[in-house]
């Protein structure tokens, strides 16, 4: 071999390894670009649904809802990663690829330059036929992972109750027929993607085929150079790969587009505001959609009192309005008393005094000092949660001590203060340090309460909302709490609402107001 044949060869490797290592290195950013978009796009997506949920509480009451939120924001969310690291990037290369071959194509053979052109729209065509028949069944699928989700929450959380019944064991083929519902709802969507991959190929070998007849025709009449053929017949396939690999990836990406899809839906039910710089929307824009949480607004003024005003709520799936028309009036200084039996809505209320539901009837207004009627609805959030201490049916106990569960709603109080607020309710003997597990592990039922309402006492709130606050509770635990409120309401001249079945905390109520729901009219 000459000396100028091995500069030659010795040129085109290197050229050829260079390319190599380009290719190499642009895959690998490519990899790292969109691993760490998906990344970002993920965390951005969980923070936004969290949020969301827990300001939204009343729309995840039952396991279903809580299920899917909880697959959502794990399985559903992680799917991601195939959409941005394969689907997005290979969207692009579908785009570039096919104009850069037909450029070089044309340079070289007009005839199969045409036929790639116009024979490449028959791949599209086929992905957009099968995306749209595999909407459905995608659609299907998630809806079974969700159910799953939630059945297998509801037997989680209550597999204590069903042991001490007996009824575990009569859960098993529950949770086997939604488990076959949602295999064959997947091996459903397994077969159209291996059909649709063998459509896919089907069409681009029948369109290469199409080229290579083409020029094999002309290379035995003489009317192409054998150089030329090769040229064409090396080329062309590139210009469909492109495509089919997009085919390929849009079903690999497809259980990522469902779940951001559905957590796009439950965040534009109702975007958290407050002091969120991201948030944009105004008051009046939050209270005029149902289900809007309280949006960015006005700060809360001075004193007044808080007017509930013919509110009414349409409880889906029940058939009823719950609560209907309720009205009552929260005065600073006063124990308003809310009664009535269960199921008419008097949690329901609670929530939209909070701003966690909107009503579909009915107002919630801040009636300040100078006389002016002003809208919950249209006050920051933040600002009006910071000034309502409220104790739930089931007081939240979250791991750490028993002084960091009490200081929830006051980081600042001191251990003085946090003693004082545990003396109240009777609890003084604790040791401020007791470890709390999960959920108020090492406390009994009635601590828990207890515990609950010394947080809402240790809070400097104006209104005070106590949900069923003695429930399980001894005559002298229950005394030593009422009188814990009474105290509460006429020294720091607090607004309580108290709502309770047992007559014994009605009677510190200055007054009672019932509460009733009705059946909704169907026509």
């Amino acid at each position: 071999m000459e000396g100028a044949d091995v500069e030659v060869l010795r040129g085109t490797l290197i050229a050829l390894a260079v390319v190599l290592t380009g290719r190499a290195v642009i895959a690998w950013a490519q990899e790292a670009v969109a691993r760490r978009c998906s990344a970002a796009v993920k965390s951005s997506l969980r923070l936004r649904l969290l949020r969301h949920v827990a300001l939204n509480l009343p729309d995840l009451q039952d396991g279903r809802a809580s299920g899917e939120v909880a697959a959502l924001a794990t399985r559903g969310l992680d799917s991601l990663d195939a959409y941005f690291g394969r689907y997005l990037p290979q969207v692009a290369l579908a785009v570039i690829v096919p104009i850069v071959v037909l450029a070089c194509l044309a340079t070289s053979d007009a005839v199969a330059t045409i036929t790639v052109a116009l024979t490449l729209p028959i791949i599209p065509f086929f992905m957009a036929l099968i995306g749209s028949y595999t909407v459905r069944r995608r659609q299907r699928r998630w809806e079974a992972l969700a159910r799953l989700s939630g059945h297998f929450l509801d037997v989680v959380a209550g597999l204590a109750t069903l042991r001490i019944f007996g009824r575990a064991e009569a859960q098993l083929g529950r949770l086997e027929r939604v488990t076959d519902d949602y295999r064959r709802e997947s091996m459903a969507t397994l077969r159209i993607a291996f059909l649709s991959a063998f459509a896919l190929e089907m069409a681009a070998t029948l369109s290469v085929a199409m080229v290579a007849v083409g020029v094999g025709l002309r290379l035995v009449d003489g009317l192409m150079a054998l150089q030329t053929g090769l040229f064409v017949l090396i080329l062309a396939p590139e210009a469909y790969l492109p495509l089919r690999q997009l085919g390929a990836s849009y079903h690999a990406s497809e259980e990522g587009l469902e779940a951001a899809g559905r957590v796009f839906a439950i965040i534009e039910r109702a975007e958290p505001g407050g002091e969120d710089p991201d948030q944009t929307a105004s008051a009046s824009t939050a209270t005029s959609q149902p289900g809007a949480l309280l949006a960015a607004g006005v700060e809360p003024g001075p004193g007044g009192e808080i007017r509930i005003v013919g509110v009414t709520v349409r409880q889906p799936g029940r058939g009823i309005w719950a609560p209907f028309e309720a009205s009552l009036t929260l005065r600073p200084g006063e124990i308003a008393g809310l009664a009535g039996p269960s199921g008419v809505g008097k949690s329901t209320l609670i929530d939209v005094l909070l701003g966690l539901r909107t009503p579909d009837a009915g107002s919630v207004e801040l009636v300040d000092a100078g006389g002016t009627h002003v809208p919950v609805a249209s006050f920051n959030r933040a600002s009006w949660h910071r000034q309502v201490a409220w104790v739930p049916q089931h007081p939240y106990c979250f791991p750490g001590t028993l002084a960091d569960n009490v200081r929830l709603g006051a980081p600042d109080a001191t251990d003085s203060e946090v003693r004082e607020a545990l003396r109240t309710v009777g609890m003084a003997e604790l040791d401020l340090e007791a470890p709390i597990g999960e959920g108020g592990t090492g406390l009994s039922s009635g601590q828990r309460r207890r515990l609950g309402v010394a947080r809402a006492l240790l809070k400097p709130a104006r209104i005070l909302i106590l949900d069923e606050p003695t429930a399980g509770l001894d005559t002298e635990s229950e005394a030593t709490v009422l009188a814990a409120v009474r105290t509460a309401a006429r020294s720091r001249g607090q607004a309580v609402l108290l709502v309770a079945h047992r007559p014994a905390a009605l009677q510190i109520a200055d007054c009672v107001v019932t509460i009733e729901s009705r059946t909704e009219v169907t026509e």
